[in-house]
Parts: structure tokens; sequence; C-alpha cells
């Protein structure tokens, strides 16, 4: 597959299919969830590899491709409105895949066989079948070995694509039966909302339309660029192995690498930011890790303590605000807050109610009510508390600093309006 691109005046083939996602990944991340970079900005990356990889973006998000010119240059950035985007236009990314031409070969061989779910046969017997009735036509006919063909069939069955069945001593493979997929709700929404959902996005492509059945308000998708990882991930805490992951952050493009055990996937409902949360024996803790920051991820040996540090991270939920499990010292931290409405503004008690995760919310009054938290990490609920503001009457935090700063950002904001 492959498109023309005007370059110079001079044609220039360009193939869209691509063999290293974690390329695409970080350029989409750059230009979708970053944002607004300059072509010299890419000081990692010559300048042909990003117009080579803009190009590619193009040819799959063109509609949604922006650009602004700023005093740097010009900034190419995505823009997606969730308000008329009914489906993740990422996705488009993990279906331009590319396969070798033994992968595609092989694919079509081994289904064209295998055409009924009655057919039965062993690895040795599709081999010679394979080499006897489909390549023997040709002048240079490439050969697939009985260990090749093996490895392909394993791999379709653990897609559930075939079945095998011992007889004897032999293995039997077949086809699996057919599963029709019709287009429902279920499966839509799934595909926008759920971890790893370009997998129901795959299985869309397979109705006759793909109907707009939802609409949303905020709509996280730059957690579509994280599914392999996702994956990765649960393989390894499915397999309860231990995992090393290669990391990087925004500051530093220096990759490390940490041997961590995996035990659970943490999802914000506020901004759609995903986390690994891992147990670290080199400093003996639970902690978070980004996953848009996780560049690899390899199993590596059985944890047999994976169970009993699950137990302890539900333990930990009870004072996990977000993802932080480390207290100042070791200690928690305690805030409470009270709030005031009028009588027609029930709402803001319901919301709090809503919203109090971990935190408690007692009725003081008719229109008053007093919430208490214990938690690991105050700083995490900031921007929450914030949002309540003109309603707090009283406030108050075992950690000083933490309240002293939001204190200090009121009074920024009594400045900033002359209302000192």
């Amino acid at each position: 597959m492959a498109e023309k691109l005007i370059k110079g005046g001079e044609n220039v083939a360009y193939n869209e299919l691509i063999k290293n996602f974690e390329r695409i990944r970080d350029y989409m991340r750059d230009f979708y969830v970053y944002g607004f970079k300059s072509r010299d900005d890419y000081t990692n990356k010559s300048a042909r590899s990003y117009d080579d990889e803009r190009r590619r973006l193009e040819s799959w998000l063109g509609d949604h491709m922006g650009f602004r010119q700023t005093a740097d240059g010009k900034n190419v950035f995505i823009s997606i409105n969730s308000r008329i985007t009914h489906h993740n236009p990422l996705y488009k990314a993990w279906k331009a895949k590319s396969f070798t031409d033994g992968d595609i070969t092989l694919f079509f061989i081994i289904f064209d066989i295998l055409y009924s779910p009655e057919i039965k046969l062993t690895n040795t017997e599709i081999t010679e079948k394979i080499d006897s009735e489909y390549l023997c036509f040709f002048d240079e006919p490439k050969v697939f070995d009985s260990s090749t063909v093996r490895k392909k069939l394993k791999e379709y069955e653990s897609q559930g694509l075939l079945v095998s069945e011992k007889q004897g001593k032999s293995l039997y493979y077949k086809r699996a039966e057919s599963v029709k997929f019709d287009h429902t709700v279920i499966l839509d929404f799934f595909s926008e909302v759920a971890p790893c959902g370009v997998i129901g996005s795959f299985l869309l492509d397979k109705t006759d339309t793909h109907e707009n059945s939802f609409g949303f308000k905020h709509h996280y998708i730059n957690h579509t660029l994280d599914s392999e990882i996702m994956y990765r991930l649960f393989q390894a805490m499915h397999n309860k192995s231990e995992i090393e992951i290669e990391k990087v952050t925004r500051r530093s493009s220096r990759k490390r690498t940490m041997k961590v055990v995996p035990l659970n996937i943490f999802i914000s409902v506020q901004n759609g930011r995903q986390y690994l949360m891992a147990y670290r024996r080199h400093s003996r803790r639970i902690t978070s890790y980004r996953l848009d920051y996780i560049t690899n991820v390899k199993e590596l040996k059985q944890a047999d303590d994976l169970d009993e540090l699950r137990d302890i991270l539900d333990n930990m939920k009870k004072y996990m605000w977000g993802v932080s499990t480390q207290g100042r010292g070791g200690r928690r931290e305690t805030v409470e807050f009270i709030i005031t409405y009028n009588s027609d503004e029930e709402y803001i008690y319901n919301r709090l109610v809503r919203e109090k995760r971990c935190g408690t919310v007692e009725k003081i009054g008719e229109n008053s009510c007093r919430f208490y938290a214990e938690v690991y990490d105050t700083n995490e609920m900031l921007t929450w508390i914030r949002s309540f503001i003109c309603r707090i009457t009283y406030i108050n935090f075992s950690n000083k600093e933490i309240e002293n700063q939001l204190r200090e950002d009121l009074n920024a904001m009594y400045r900033l309006y002359g209302l000192e």
C-alpha cells in the first residue's frame, strides 16, 4: 500500500505501513498529547524523519491535523472535537501494521487448507500440503519448514482462530467455529472507553456500518497509543510474572530500566491518564508508573508473592486519593473542610457525596456539611478542593505546607482581582 506524495516537483514513493509502532507512538504523543511543537523542536530526530512521520500521520488523520504559525515557526498539532467525532481516529495507526510476505502467505494458505471446522490435520500434514499443493507451481517457491508452520499454528490458536485436540500421540488442528459479529451498542461503547479498545474497533470493522451510538463530553483517546504496552502488562499479570520496564520522561529522552511486579492498572476518570501500579523490590515500595512513559515491557520470572502484594495494594486503596502511595515521612495526612450552600443548591451536597472517594461526608446542618479524609498525599486533592472554593467556610490540613499553598493561591487570586 503506497501513495504518491509530491515533494519539490518530484514523485516520491511513500509507504504507509509500519513495523515499529513505538516510533509512531512517539510522534503521535508529541503531536496530540503534548502538541504544538515546530519542526526545529525535534532535536532528537532528523528533519527528514520528522517530515516522513508527519506525512504518515496526515495520511491517517488529515481531517484532524492543523497548524499554528508562531514566531518560532509552524507548529503542527492534532485537533479532535469530541462532540462531533464519535469514533476514536487514533485507531487508524494500529490498522497500518505491516507484515512479511511469509506472514501473509501462510495465513491465507493455512485457512484455505482448514476451510471448515470439520477438517482436522496435524502440523506435518499441513506442511506437506503447503509444499505439494500450493507452492509447487512456483519456479522459486518459498519453503516453509515444519517448525515455522508449527509456530504459526500455535499463534493462530492463541488468538482463538484455530483449536487443537490430541488424538493418540498426534496433535490435530482445526478451524475454530465462526463467530458472527453484529454491530451492538455494547461493542461500540467498549471501543471508545475500554483499555485496549482498539480490539473493539477491529471487530466493528467486520460489521456493515459504523453507527454513531455515543457522543462524549470528555472523550479521552490518547490512551490509544499505549494499547500495546497495556496488552503486554495484562499478559504479564495474567502469567503472574515479574517484568522489566523501560521508561522515559518528558523532560529527558534518557531511558531507564527497572524490574517490578505488575499489580494493577489505574485509570483516571478526570483526564483519562493510565498508570501501572507495581511493586519494586529494590526500594520495597508499591508505586505508580505512567503508561505513556513506558516504552517497552519484558516478562521475567514468576512472581510467587503477586497475590500477597495485591492484597497489600487493596488495603492501601483506603488511603489513596489518586495514585500516590507514600506520605511524607511514611505518615498519612488528613484534610477537613466545611461547606455551606443555599436551600436550592442540594446538588452541591450531592456532588460532594458522589466525588468523595475515600473520604466521608457528614451533614452538620440543614445547608452545611463536613468532609474528612485520611490520605497518603493531600497535594493530589488540591484541584478538586478548589472547585468548592466559594462554598468552603472552614478548612484544615495536617500538612500545613499544602494548606499554606492553597491559602496563598487564594490570596494571589484576590490580588489579581483587586480584592486584597
